[in-house]
């Protein structure tokens, strides 16, 4: 099967499905490849904190143009694999110098299905786009073409728990590869002053307390399948959920803007965390954080939502506030801009490439020491 991810978030990943009991792991390009009966791939979209979707493949093989891409799809024996009853929908990727066009190559794909059906069935199953019983992922880079069932039905981001968004929300798989990436334990101090619609702490607590990732959703795909196996879904939620502990720290979140307080305050809510994350409307700069230092992610405005004066004081801003009031915090933060991350007066100790949607984004670690400069020294050495 393959996992797929976000760029910058395959180790990551690995390391889950190895904890998962996956065999054969091998790291690719914004996925995974792993081997698994039925019952890994429902733990796998239960418990998979930085999957998008697992796909279990159905053929793979060599097409040049539309023509081999139809003749070769045509030719697996559908009507065996399918129900005429089932809906389907097809998702198509395409890179490399053979196709160019994601939604030529997935309507070729469809037609050939179809038609496979008239031949031996003399009818067809639909289509549908929005809720299909099964959805079809073809992935083509040059002329390799890999057929698969998507597992998933919605994408793994979509927890369930997120009722209501802010402008430019984060999404919440790269929000729990950021806190997977700082390597935060789950027991020191976790704040995150620019909240948002509330989605990195709520990650941060789902990781904290083994909450799994799938905890919210109500759906996947495979429940479609004609192989379902209920008893065997039951068992794997049972065994997850079983392992859902209480906080052993503080999680502190707040935002300056009313509105986005008030959305995160709705999303923490629906996640039923309302007495494991304390929620605060506040600016970062004004904000006492708890004594014992501990761990900061955020995710300040980049891009085009601030002019440039105004990214310039805030970035400025934020050095100055992790400089007076977060001594003894890592404080790891999220941008699109690069030159605004060196506003900040703090000498990186880590850095890390990564894609909020289009954007490609440095992950900045920032070791903000309360010690003397010997215990300064010492930290250095131990890096």
């Amino acid at each position: 099967m393959v996992a797929k991810t976000l760029a910058g978030l395959e180790e990551i990943l690995a390391f889950e499905l190895k904890d998962l009991g996956a065999r054969n792991i091998k790291v690719m390009n914004r996925a995974v490849g792993f081997d698994g009966d039925n019952e890994m791939m429902y733990r796998a979209n239960y418990c998979l904190r930085t999957a998008l979707r697992i796909l279990k493949p159905v053929s793979s093989f060599k097409a040049c143009n539309d023509k081999q891409l139809y003749d070769k799809v045509n030719a697996i024996r559908w009507h065996e694999i399918m129900d005429i009853a089932d809906t389907f929908a097809v998702d198509a990727f395409v890179s490399g110098r053979c196709f160019n066009h994601s939604q030529f190559a997935a309507l070729r794909v469809k037609d050939a299905i179809v038609d496979e059906f008239r031949t031996f069935m003399g009818a067809r199953p639909s289509v549908d786009t929005e809720n299909p019983n099964l959805r079809i992922n073809v992935h083509i880079v040059d002329d390799l073409v890999t057929m698969s069932f998507d597992s998933s039905g919605d994408s793994l981001h979509k927890r369930g728990y997120r009722k209501s968004v802010d402008k430019a929300p984060i999404n919440e798989v790269l929000a729990a590869g950021l806190i997977r990436l700082s390597r935060w334990d789950g027991k020191c101090n976790f704040v995150d002053c620019m909240c948002g619609s509330g989605t990195i702490p709520i990650e941060a607590a789902m990781y904290a307390m083994n909450i799994p990732a799938g905890y919210y959703r109500t759906k996947f795909g495979f429940m479609d399948w004609s192989d379902f196996d209920q008893k065997v879904w039951d068992r794997v939620k049972a065994e997850a959920d079983d392992q859902i502990v209480e906080a052993e720290c503080e999680i502190l979140a707040s935002d300056r803007s009313p509105k986005a307080v008030a959305i995160a305050k709705a999303n923490i809510q629906n996640a039923h965390l309302s007495h494991d994350i304390t929620l605060t409307k506040q600016d970062m700069f004004d904000m006492v954080p708890p004594e014992g230092g501990g761990m900061m992610v955020i995710n300040p405005p980049y891009g085009e939502r601030l002019e440039e004066k105004d990214i310039t004081s805030l970035y400025k801003g934020i050095g100055d506030a992790l400089k007076n009031h977060f001594k003894g915090f890592t404080a790891w933060i999220i941008s699109s801009d690069f030159n605004a991350l060196k506003l900040i007066g703090l000498k990186p100790s880590c850095k890390i490439e990564l894609y909020n949607g289009p954007l490609p984004c440095r992950f900045v670690k920032f070791d903000v020491f309360s010690g003397t400069y010997r215990d300064r020294k010492i930290a250095d050495n131990q890096k």
